[in-house]
């Protein structure tokens, strides 16, 4: 049995991979105010990527995050930077949880580990849940959406403390060799399509000319939305991949998971943001535009880009399936959505006003 997929033990409480009483034990000494009683916790999300849990003791909750169970690619779901950023943040106006407690100590529960404000929000993350929405506040959402995006990349790294956070030059010739190299360390079967986009992406870098801080992972799954307004998002979520960088980089995620009529979907969002009402992907950068006070330039790079990386991921976490190296549900579909992915970039490499990409 994996660690992963284990609920109870001889040496104390289990959940879901969680270690009840080696967190009750350091939370006690290490926690400003102590615990109330005994921990309690419930796998809010396997994810497909970081096991969240709700934690809770007699009079508080909180939300644990700690990275993926067994091999876990160099540099992958880091908890130092997801903690270091959002308690940066606190003092702006993006909406993010307070940054309680960081423990590196991976002796307590195997790995490093943080505990965050729980936010009370709603999520419109899945078709499902955004159909619940009539189109007039899908519109609202989508637009509240690249306000957040754009606020987020207005946001002077030096202002906050994050000046040392991560390089701008460069950064882009450092994604792709990154995402290389996670592929190489995780593909579980050959793929062509793979080889082909990093030739035509490294032809074509961009030069970075809107710098500032890079999320990473920026989906309508890892935003909260205010449940007595869905103009108003209470929560960016999962800033595991947080940096600085080139801000255009988290432009192309946006538009990789903002699925449109007439388009392949993602595989993940499955026509999320075809629903009535929600902007197009012009009004869409428009309203990023306009709020950033900016003209963008031709982002088919970063767009080709996001659904490369994006595949790197889900290939990653396939490999972690095999394992049994996951909790919770979601992942046995996973490994089908990455040949569409690739397939989806090098379709748009094809048709890009990009010379360099449809060389």
């Amino acid at each position: 049995m994996s660690a992963a997929s284990s609920t109870t033990s001889d040496a104390g409480r289990v959940v879901s991979g969680l270690d009840l009483d080696a967190l009750s034990t350091y939370l006690s000494t290490h926690l400003a105010g102590g615990i109330d009683g005994e921990i309690t916790a419930s796998l809010i999300s396997g994810g497909r990527s970081n096991p969240t849990y709700r934690v809770a003791d007699g009079s508080n909750i909180w939300v644990l995050r700690r990275p993926p169970f067994g091999h876990v690619l160099p540099s992958a779901h880091d908890m130092v930077r997801e903690f270091t950023v959002i308690d940066a943040l606190a003092s702006t106006s993006v909406p993010v949880p307070e940054a309680f407690l960081l423990c590196e100590d991976e002796d307590v529960l195997g790995a490093t580990f943080y505990l965050m404000e729980l936010i009370d929000g709603n999520s419109i993350g899945t078709p499902e849940s955004a159909a619940a929405l009539s189109p007039a506040d899908r519109e609202r959402a989508g637009l509240a959406f690249a306000d957040v995006l754009a606020d987020l990349h207005s946001v002077d790294p030096d202002s906050v403390g994050l000046n040392t956070f991560g390089r701008t030059n460069g950064y882009l010739e450092r994604q792709l060799d990154r995402w290389s190299r996670q592929w190489d360390a995780s593909r579980t079967t050959d793929r062509p399509e793979v080889a082909a986009l990093l030739d035509k992406l490294r032809r074509a870098v961009p030069t970075t000319s809107l710098p500032g801080i890079v999320h990473g992972d920026v989906k309508l799954d890892n935003v909260l939305y205010s449940r007595s307004d869905p103009g108003k998002i209470v929560a960016l979520l999962d800033w595991e991949m947080a940096t600085l960088g080139d801000t255009l980089a988290d432009v192309g995620i946006m538009l990789s998971f903002w699925d449109q009529p007439g388009a392949v979907d993602n595989p993940i969002t499955r026509g999320l943001a075809r629903l009535d009402g929600f902007p197009s992907r012009a009004a869409l950068l428009e309203r990023y535009a306009d709020r950033r006070n900016i003209d963008l330039p031709d982002i088919d790079w970063y767009t080709v880009f996001a659904d490369f990386k994006i595949a790197v991921i889900l290939e990653g976490i396939n490999a972690r399936h095999a394992k049994g190296d996951t909790v919770g549900e979601g992942f046995d579909d996973v490994a089908d959505m990455v040949g569409p992915l690739l397939q989806r970039a090098l379709d748009l490499t094809r048709t890009s006003s990009v010379h360099e990409l449809r060389r």
